[in-house]
């Protein structure tokens, strides 16, 4: 378990979208009236882990 630089679930799968090229934000499903992604209303991608 890491001690340093925690990164969240939610933003892990953004930043992993991201390098494949999709936007997580575009990648939205309906479900029983509501709407669901992947990384939640939460995640961002994560430039640091970019470099």
């Amino acid at each position: 378990m890491p001690k340093v630089n925690k990164v969240h679930l939610h933003n892990l799968h953004a930043t992993l979208l991201h390098l494949l090229g999709l936007d997580h934000k575009q990648l939205t499903y309906r479900y029983s009236g509501r709407d669901f992604r992947l990384t939640d209303v939460h995640g961002r991608v994560i430039h640091d882990l970019l470099a």
